[in-house]
């Protein structure tokens, strides 16, 4: 055996999140933060060794440190998925039926398209899913949204889970088993043991049951920082006040929520401009600093639209040209398609594919 020479305390891995400055930062999580969160899971999960665990998601999306780590650190069998077959329904249900997946993990947003497909085959009995457990993250979950699949498959098997989350935290803080009981609203649980939380008002005090606030996480599962970003640090991860033995911190997560009259915690919204499209949280103003670069565009403001029920959240880019003529009533569509592929073409050089906007409106001003 080789010798060890790392510690709990090393650094694990770096994963890098959306900036407002248009400069993305470098969440820093150490090995003990990724161990204590399979530890303080435990008891409601009970993975083991049988288990058969997707990794969906792609490894700079913290979501994947879990599925990664629960199968392996349960002796469990973690199957990749191809890109193709996760973006192909059909192809990505085959597949969790033919190696009988029992461990899945999705963001509400997938699993909406997965469910659809699910209820049809279940009710032509070629194939069957061996689900266990099924594992939200990434984005808020309307449990309005479940009622196909409760019709069809009921609530224990598998088990529908709402986890709520954030890099800086690793990866989960909260755990809610979703029923049937479950109506509407997005509840995100109870805390994992090991963490601590707070909903506060502007002036970091408590709020009252039923208002909102916002959320504040402590503890065990706290990333060290931002990588070369020690002023950010200050600013996201704050002393704890009401650490009674001293020195602990609390992230500063930029969500709202409240608390409910169970006492559960309930998901509300942001308070910045940050949106999470498809699990992945997008900073807008990186996206318009980045279009704001370009010579050709004068401004540009980016927003998250809804594009009808089957749609889901989308980005938005409205653009003000350097050169008015584009918007000109007389300006042939082509030129004017042909002006938003070039914009949306040195948008795919410097962003992330997720975070290039599906639309692009020109405008003569910005209102």
């Amino acid at each position: 055996n080789l010798p060890l020479i790392t510690n709990p305390q090393n650094l694990a891995y770096v994963i890098y999140t959306s900036g407002s400055t248009g400069r993305p930062k470098g969440t820093l999580l150490a090995h003990c933060n990724v161990s204590r969160l399979m530890r303080a899971t435990e008891q409601w999960f009970h993975f083991n060794d049988h288990d058969v665990w997707t990794l969906f998601h792609s490894y700079a999306f913290d979501f994947s440190v879990w599925e990664i780590f629960g199968a392996l650190l349960h002796g469990g069998k973690l199957l990749m998925v191809p890109r193709d077959i996760a973006r192909a329904t059909d192809d990505f249900y085959r597949l969790l039926c033919d190696h009988r997946v029992t461990v899945l993990n999705q963001t509400p947003s997938a699993f909406r398209q997965l469910m659809g497909f699910a209820c049809e085959q279940a009710d032509s009995g070629e194939r069957d899913l061996a689900l266990r457990h099924v594992i939200f993250g990434g984005e808020a979950l309307a449990v309005e949204t479940l009622q196909p699949w409760f019709a069809r498959f009921g609530d224990q098997t598998p088990q529908l889970t709402n986890m709520y989350g954030i890099t800086e935290t690793t990866v989960h803080v909260t755990y809610r088993p979703i029923t049937t009981a479950d109506q509407q609203g997005s509840p995100i649980g109870e805390r994992i043991h090991d963490l601590s939380w707070y909903v506060l008002d502007g002036e970091g005090r408590p709020v009252a049951p039923g208002c909102s606030g916002e959320l504040y996480i402590g503890r065990a599962g706290l990333a060290r920082g931002y990588l070369g970003r020690p002023g950010l640090t200050a600013e996201r991860f704050v002393p704890d006040p009401y650490d009674e033995q001293g020195g602990g911190r609390l992230y500063r997560t930029g969500d709202l929520a409240r608390y409910r009259t169970d006492g559960n915690i309930e998901y509300v919204g942001r308070i910045d401009h940050q949106v999470k499209i498809r699990g992945f949280r997008i900073e807008l103003g990186e996206i318009e600093s980045q279009l704001n670069a370009q010579a050709e565009v004068k401004e540009a403001v980016v927003i998250a639209q809804q594009m009808g029920e089957a749609g889901g959240q989308q980005l938005v880019a409205y653009v003000v040209p350097s050169d008015s003529t584009f918007v000109e009533e007389a300006v042939d569509a082509e030129v004017q398609n042909a002006f938003k592929a070039d914009v949306k073409a040195q948008l795919q050089v410097v962003l992330p594919e997720y975070m290039v906007p599906n639309q692009y409106v020109l405008l003569d001003k910005l209102p």
